[in-house]
């Protein structure tokens, strides 16, 4: 019996191609979510860039007794904001930017307190003197932190607001806020009131 190289060359590259696949998602890991990522197919080489964010539809009950005002959910670890309406009828998730460092995090219960569009902002003391070159005041417009709109909570200098950047989204990359991308954070803005309550876990 004859052993015919192309067949065993082409049965070995797609199992070591099927592996690489199958082990992506374990290999994907890292404290920015930048890691790369290298599977083979043949003699070609492809390179994915991951960030964590761990998408996964919530319920809400065990964050919350009720629904009144709408809830907002802040998951920290997977990077991201789940939101359901008093009336049950919306559900969205999105993707989000967190506090570089646990000692920026903030976890707990509180709520919107003000709505702005068009926010400008101010660095806090602590921001400012971690960084003195930073600007005191930034109007409204593309070089503003908070992007186009902006979910003020309860806790002072605590934001859940958009960003211009759109390569924070998904990673540890704020100073204490949550980052949206500024299309959802619109969303966002229009499902929300003063009064919904957010847990940020």
């Amino acid at each position: 019996m004859t052993h015919d190289s192309r067949i065993s060359w082409n049965r070995r590259t797609f199992l070591t191609g099927a592996a690489a696949l199958l082990g992506a998602p374990a290999l994907a890991q890292g404290v920015d979510g930048a890691d790369t990522v290298e599977l083979e197919r043949g003699l070609e080489e492809e390179t994915v860039r991951r960030n964590i964010s761990g998408f996964r539809m919530l319920d809400w009950r065990p964050y919350f007794s009720n629904l009144n005002n709408g809830a907002i959910l802040v998951d920290i670890d997977s990077r991201a904001v789940h939101f359901w309406s008093a009336d049950q009828s919306v559900y969205k998730l999105y993707p989000s930017s967190v506090p570089l460092t646990d000692d920026l995090t903030r976890r707990g219960r509180t709520s919107v307190v003000q709505k702005v569009e068009g926010p400008s902002w101010r660095p806090t003391p602590s921001m400012l003197k971690r960084n003195p070159e930073w600007p005191a005041f930034v109007p409204p417009g593309p070089d503003n932190p908070l992007g186009t709109h902006a979910l003020y909570l309860s806790w002072t200098y605590y934001r859940i607001h958009g960003t211009h950047d759109t390569r924070k989204i998904g990673r540890r990359s704020s100073n204490g806020c949550v980052g949206l991308y500024n299309e959802h954070i619109a969303e966002l803005f229009s499902l929300t009131k003063v009064g919904t309550q957010v847990l940020l876990i």
